[in-house]
């Protein structure tokens, strides 16, 4: 398959939201007031860009490699003496507050970003239930929001967008890249499917909407569905079920200490998958930290790689690593290029004012870390579509192995015992 096939757009699905993120909409009227800026700023001031993070909480293992990327992309434009607006360069003041993982502080910090701190435009959380609620409070308010790390599938789900932007991946192309791999490298199973998966909105659609379907397609057969809040940690019975239902293939959608939780608990009663995808949860480099050898062999769905034809990519993970003396993560990348999306937007706008920012980032067509972004023509609304790989844990590291002609090592067949 070309790279031309592989990175190409996908309709949108839409998914159906979840009350709790309904919930959140509804309850922003009484926080959240309009804003407005003229477009000018005072010589020597900065101009100010706010971030929510969960750098505390469940989705901290993302909210680091998010500041990372964000700061990154600032302080490379603050290096180059600023953003030039009205005859005069301006640094960047890159306000981030933390949301510690919890939907309603996400909710307050934006609006605290944008009434207190006059951010002209903001960078989103990760996860839907984080940047939702924010996104609500910055479209309520009229300020430009980029974000990174939140499936197109939900995002566009809880709109319609006027002045928040997504880029990541579409749920369908995640879902079905196990599939996919295993049907390339020919893995032989008992085609019996069990899925775990997490009462969320990247659960419900993954776990409980997609997989049947693309399980149906591939000719496997779902054997086992089960599904625990959001909030669960002991996942002993569900694992109990997974491994009597005699299924060879294994697939979990949840956050990472439960991803963690689940692998420990396969490992105690003696369960190994031939093969094991556990998607969002695993993704972060605490997963393997966590776990050590028992990571190897899992499977998380990508969207990026060093090792993929963009520019700037196998820089991006050198210098985070060089930086941190940590294995970089994909997040480092869609938050990198957010930022630098927003920050280009307002350089082409020669302004702070909200409408002209925004009206630059739905201009937006170039070539970034990750891959092609373009808001400008993209049949999305207010989506970039970014492509998938395949990543797989093994010897403490992801590396690519889907598709074959950018893989970085063989596909791991079957997961090691332990």
């Amino acid at each position: 398959m070309s790279l031309a096939a592989i990175y190409k757009r996908r309709s949108v699905r839409m998914v159906t939201a979840t009350s709790a993120v309904l919930i959140s909409m509804a309850g922003l009227a009484a926080c959240s007031s309009s804003s407005s800026n003229s477009g000018s700023v005072s010589a020597g001031a900065p101009i100010t860009v706010g971030a929510d993070l969960p750098l505390t909480g469940t989705f901290s293992f993302f909210g680091g490699y998010q500041k990372w990327g964000y700061t990154r992309a600032v302080s490379q434009v603050n290096a180059r003496g600023g953003i030039l607006i009205g005859g005069k360069k301006h640094q960047v003041r890159l306000v981030i507050l933390d949301d510690a993982s919890n939907p309603t502080t996400a909710t307050s910090n934006v609006h605290k970003l944008i009434s207190n701190d006059r951010a002209v435009a903001v960078l989103g959380s990760c996860t839907p239930p984080m940047v939702t609620p924010g996104a609500v409070v910055a479209e309520k308010s009229g300020v430009p929001m980029v974000t990174g790390c939140d499936p197109i599938a939900t995002f566009e789900a809880t709109g319609p967008w006027k002045w928040v932007w997504d880029l990541f991946f579409d749920d369908p192309d995640l879902a079905v890249l196990p599939f996919q791999t295993m049907q390339t490298y020919r893995s032989a199973t008992n085609k019996k499917v069990a899925i775990l998966y997490s009462q969320d909105p990247d659960g419900d659609e993954v776990g409980g909407a997609l997989w049947p379907k693309d399980a149906k397609a591939f000719g496997d057969h779902v054997v086992a569905s089960i599904s625990f809040p959001d909030s669960a940690t002991n996942f002993a019975a569900a694992v109990a079920q997974a491994k009597s239902s005699g299924a060879q293939i294994a697939l979990v959608d949840c956050d990472t200490p439960q991803a963690i939780a689940i692998r420990q608990q396969m490992a105690a009663s003696n369960y190994t998958p031939k093969v094991l995808d556990i998607e969002k949860g695993s993704e972060p480099f605490g997963y393997s930290q966590a776990l050590k050898g028992l990571a190897s062999g899992t499977l998380v769905g990508g969207y990026w790689s060093p090792t993929l034809p963009f520019p700037g990519a196998a820089a991006l993970a050198a210098a985070y690593q060089k930086e941190t003396g940590n294995a970089y993560s994909q997040h480092i990348a869609d938050s990198y290029a957010a930022a630098q999306v927003l920050l280009q937007a307002i350089a082409r706008a020669g302004s702070t004012s909200n409408t002209a920012i925004n009206n630059a980032i739905g201009q937006t067509n170039g070539m970034f870390v990750v891959g092609r972004i373009n808001f400008a023509g993209s049949d999305l609304a207010h989506a970039a579509a970014l492509g998938v790989v395949e990543l797989q844990w093994q010897n403490g590291k992801t590396v690519e192995v889907w598709p074959r002609n950018t893989e970085q090592d063989p596909f791991l067949f079957p997961v090691p015992l332990h």
